[in-house]
């Protein structure tokens, strides 16, 4: 494995911890302009291919089918904090097809806000699958089963014809064999899949791109349109993704992912950018994201990025013990 460093932690003035990882640059036609690191490692995707697995619903006409508007198609590619504003609409979408609750298959965990806000639930305070950060993606699911007569039992089943049309989108999009992409199964519980990194940057070029898709028109213009439109819906208060996208003014889409995965899609410049930590810890994942973003020129003045650059660590006591730099270096393909 050939792994380059993305980000230090520093103690003191020391370098106490050292992030390695992969970066791949990409263009609309696949081709890799810069890396850092092993651009072809194979990368699980986890939630950064939460819009390609809303294709298959709006290739159906499934928003304008249940009154969806583009609110809850950003909830469809959203790792929600699990907010108000987040689990009130997923109810709503699963009302507006006939489901509750109790038909989702995504699990219960904490919602994210509380790490974001660096507290804990007050005792005794309870949790519904509506607070798991994928529910707005498990409700379009529902929701597509409904209208095609599918079985929502089983929606999450590799076999079921909803997973079938979305492995089939994604290798599409990635431009890959269907049979190359190795499978697993996601936090939530959906089947997800690994792809060589630059070629999940590519997807997010082509997500990003202006104009239509060759194969998949304007449903990639209304999926980029809902997340830049409404990134808090896509993230939540407080979060990378959110303060990526604000800083992009409806220019960039970008989505993180578990076990330290995040790609970005910059439109004016036809780019796609994939950043993976060897080791699965997002800590300095921001920090080399900004970094890579101002490498290649593309971070404007007063972005509102400095705090993702150099983000400061306390104790808990609330001391400054140190911060996170960020080490990586592109290198031109």
């Amino acid at each position: 494995m050939n792994f380059a460093p993305l980000a230090e932690v520093i103690r003191g003035n020391t370098v106490e911890s050292v992030h390695y990882g992969a970066v791949a640059v990409v263009n609309l036609r696949g081709e890799l302009l810069f890396h850092a690191g092993d651009p072809h490692f194979l990368t699980f995707t986890r939630s950064t291919i939460k819009p390609f697995q809303a294709l298959p619903f709006l290739r159906g006409g499934g928003p304008a089918h249940f009154g969806f508007g583009s609110r809850e198609v950003a909830l469809l590619c959203a790792s929600h904090s699990g907010e108000a504003m987040h689990t009130t609409l997923v109810e709503s979408m699963l009302h507006k097809a006939g489901c509750d609750e109790h038909h989702l298959q995504c699990g219960c965990h904490v919602p994210l806000h509380y790490a974001t806000e660096n507290r804990q639930p007050a005792p005794g305070e309870t949790f519904t699958q509506l607070h798991n950060n994928c529910s707005g993606k498990h409700a379009g699911f529902l929701a597509w089963c409904r209208q095609h007569g599918q079985p929502v039992e089983s929606y999450l089943d590799p076999m079921h014809p909803l997973q079938r049309a979305i492995r089939t989108t994604l290798a599409d999009f990635a431009g890959v064999d269907e049979g190359s992409m190795p499978a697993g199964i996601d936090g939530c519980s959906a089947p997800n899949y690994a792809l060589p990194l630059l070629r999940l940057a590519y997807a997010y070029a082509r997500l990003a791109q202006a104009g239509p898709d060759p194969v998949h028109g304007e449903l990639t213009a209304q999926l980029f349109g809902a997340m830049t439109s409404h990134p808090e819906l896509v993230s939540g208060t407080g979060r990378v993704d959110l303060a990526l996208m604000q800083a992009g003014t409806g220019d960039w889409v970008a989505k993180g992912g578990a076990e330290g995965v995040q790609v970005l899609g910059i439109r004016s410049a036809g780019l796609g950018i994939a950043l993976k930590a060897a080791d699965g810890n997002a800590r300095g994942l921001q920090a080399a994201t900004v970094a890579v973003l101002r490498q290649l020129g593309l971070l404007p003045q007063h972005s509102g990025l400095d705090a993702w650059l150099r983000p400061q660590l306390h104790n808990l006591r609330g001391l400054r013990t140190g911060e996170v730099r960020p080490s990586v270096v592109l290198e031109k393909a």
